[in-house]
């Protein structure tokens, strides 16, 4: 199944309410980010953090298949896609990614910030999408590898350089900062595949699920090396608001689905982005970390991504938008 492209019957009060809607979502991934890393300081341990916002949201998940008989459908057709053949059973683990994601967000937020996380991120995402796109990883197929992507890499690249440039004296937030960009090169393979798995199973919930059954086994891995190696966490805080992580993944993700009828795959993309670093400036803004308040290198390595996410986003054949990519929703 092809992901929508924006229908020119709806107005421009939808098409900008859908572009809104997106950008909404977006900022719910910011919000995201400060939930884990906040919970991830408060445990000792961003790992721990990490699997109970997987646990929370796919507690929901679990439920909302059980109920709706739609969904349940589409979890039948992919099982069957997998007998088939059709669809490879690697191509269900991008929620591995999802959970590296997550993970970072526990252990970096603290200490660089959201918006130093946000841009670090963002980037990986940008450069490894053109060899992602390249290979036909995605239901689209092989995409060339154009000027305005490689130019929009380039500088997704230097808006990381400049939002870590206040910590190149000190080498341990330096390397903090790879953690998030390393995760987003991962972002790019895991939309690409969840592309994959929503066209098997005909269903926008069936690849959340996925994700997150698949990310949840792959930290419960890590997290008992992490046990191991470091021990029981801190005891548990009580601000409930610090065990929403998981629920902002998912209402990311149907932001996305709802606005994509109105706006397409293209705006949807651009709009989230916006969301997210706007969401991530205003939050290091308001309430810093302890570690990682707002500066101005790193508002300008924001600014500097948004110009790259919309740089790489350009066609040659005009603004149409990416047929059949699920766009970049960023799911835990």
């Amino acid at each position: 199944m092809q992901t929508e492209l924006p229908d020119t019957r709806h107005t421009a009060t939808q098409r900008v309410a859908g572009a809104v809607l997106a950008a909404v979502g977006g900022l719910g991934l910011a919000v995201q980010g400060r939930v884990n890393g906040q919970l991830g300081h408060l445990l000792g341990d961003g790992i721990v953090a990490a699997v109970i916002s997987f646990v929370t949201g796919l507690v929901v998940l679990v439920v909302w298949v059980a109920v709706l008989p739609s969904t349940r459908r589409g979890v039948v057709r992919l099982v069957r896609g997998l007998r088939a053949g059709r669809l490879r059973w690697w191509e269900c683990f991008g929620g591995v990614c999802g959970g590296f994601v997550v993970a970072s967000q526990g252990i970096t937020v603290p200490v660089l910030g959201v918006a130093v996380f946000t841009v670090a991120v963002v980037g990986g995402m940008v450069v490894s999408s053109l060899f992602v796109d390249r290979a036909g990883i995605g239901p689209a197929g092989p995409q060339p590898i154009t000027g305005p992507r490689v130019a929009g890499a380039v500088l997704a690249v230097a808006a990381v350089g400049l939002a870590v440039s206040p910590r190149l004296g000190d080498p341990s937030g330096l390397w903090l900062a790879v953690l998030p960009a390393l995760a987003g090169l991962g972002l790019a393979w895991q939309v690409a595949v969840n592309g994959l798995v929503r066209r098997e199973s005909d269903n926008v919930i069936v690849p959340t699920l996925v994700n997150f059954a698949t990310g949840f086994a792959a930290l419960l891995v890590a997290l008992a090396v992490d046990l191991v190696l470091r021990g029981r966490p801190a005891a548990p805080p009580t601000q409930w608001w610090l065990y929403l992580g998981g629920l902002l993944g998912i209402v990311a993700v149907v932001t996305a689905v709802v606005a994509v009828r109105l706006v397409g795959v293209l705006l949807l993309g651009l709009a989230s982005v916006a969301g997210q670093l706007v969401g991530a400036v205003v939050l290091d803004a308001v309430a810093p970390t302890a570690g990682g308040g707002l500066t101005v290198q790193g508002v300008a390595g924001a600014a500097v991504t948004m110009m790259a996410v919309g740089v790489a986003a350009l066609r040659l054949e005009g603004w149409r938008g990416d047929r059949d990519h699920p766009g970049r929703q960023g799911d835990p």
